[in-house]
């Protein structure tokens, strides 16, 4: 499995187009185009993965304890 991050990338505009910067160097430069649909795509499952953690969290809180 690929190393997990907690940090957000850094994203700016470099000579019209969008430059992201992430951790351990990682680094890609996208058409205006291109970043919106990312944009898009990352937005989309960022909310789902969030939901996610939502939902196995409250369902961690009903289930009784095994301690006792």
């Amino acid at each position: 499995m690929a190393k997990v991050y907690d940090t957000p990338s850094e994203v700016r505009v470099e000579d019209g187009n969008v430059a992201l910067h992430g951790p351990d160097g990682v680094g890609v430069i996208l058409t205006p185009e291109a970043a919106l649909e990312t944009s898009d795509r990352l937005l989309d499952s960022a909310t789902e993965a969030h939901g996610r953690r939502m939902r196995e969290a409250e369902a961690d809180a009903e289930r009784p304890s095994s301690t006792g």
